[in-house]
């Protein structure tokens, strides 16, 4: 490989800690939002990110400073043009992520490789409207993305085997474990996953027990590290009914069908950790 350059797309939650683990391998990373403010978040919880490492003696004050010189934030998509390769972090929205496939098949390089973070979303599709369906992937990172040694690739119907074998090299690069899914609902991790979140939260609704309790049994019954529904809240539970929809769709079973008390939460705006209430208060 020749890949210098990374794109990522998004700086939120995971597009901030795909771009952090990239640049701490030693690649120049574009970090490309439309917003300014949500660039100046990512950059903070990077620096935050790494100062830690520091502070735990895995990663040297050198190497820290290193890798925020490579961290380029941006907020036109033109700058990822000369990129190398291109990871997409945006809002689980296929018809965000339709959009942004298209203009990235006309703006990055013939022969780069798209890939796309998402968690359920059909990569067959992407491929599609981006008019090169054999370089693009899925490169499903897990969060906290700088910890979690996980990464989901996920073969789209004309993924090329050169494609995939590029983001395989990739990951090992940065120190990660690839196993390939194919393209799905929910590939792997999501579609065994959201099931047992969706059915706990059936349990609390249905009076079987509380959060806690829940919880508690998968973690000192089940020696889960994380409760279901602690969990639920940290990944957001607006996430969550995003990929239960997914699969409900995806695969028409009635077994994806999401809680209504999961729908009513989101309603109400209780998403778990990022908006300070859920199953949990924060």
């Amino acid at each position: 490989m020749n890949i210098k350059t990374i794109g990522v797309i998004g700086a939120g939650t995971m597009g901030s800690g795909i771009a952090q683990v990239f640049a701490q391998a030693g690649y120049t990373v574009r970090l490309i939002d439309v917003s300014e403010p949500m660039l100046d978040r990512a950059r903070a919880t990077v620096e935050r990110s790494l100062a830690k490492f520091v502070d735990k003696g895995t990663l040297s004050a050198a190497g820290r400073d290193e890798a925020m010189v490579r961290l380029q934030p941006a907020t036109d998509l033109d700058r990822l043009a000369t990129a190398d390769y291109i990871v997409e972090a945006i809002v689980e929205d296929a018809a965000a992520k339709d959009a942004l496939f298209t203009s990235l098949g006309a703006i990055a390089g013939p022969d780069v490789v798209l890939a796309s973070n998402t968690s359920s979303i059909s990569i067959t599709r992407l491929g599609a409207v981006s008019g090169r369906p054999d370089r693009v992937l899925g490169m499903h990172f897990m969060n906290p993305v700088p910890i979690m040694t996980l990464v989901e690739l996920v073969r789209g119907q004309a993924t090329s085997d050169r494609s995939m074998q590029i983001a395989l090299e990739l990951c090992k690069t940065l120190g990660k474990t690839a196993v390939e899914a194919a393209d799905y609902p929910g590939f792997i991790s999501n579609r065994v996953l959201m099931p047992m979140i969706n059915e706990a939260i059936y349990a609390v609704m249905e009076g079987v027990g509380t959060a806690e309790a829940i919880d508690t049994v998968m973690k000192l019954g089940m020696n889960h590290p994380m409760g279901p529904l602690t969990l639920a809240d940290f990944i957001g539970l607006d996430v969550c009914l995003s990929i239960l929809n997914v699969l409900h769709d995806g695969f028409g079973d009635p077994k994806f069908r999401p809680c209504p008390l999961l729908r009513r939460m989101v309603a109400a705006g209780h998403l778990g950790r990022k908006s300070g209430r859920g199953f949990y208060t924060y």
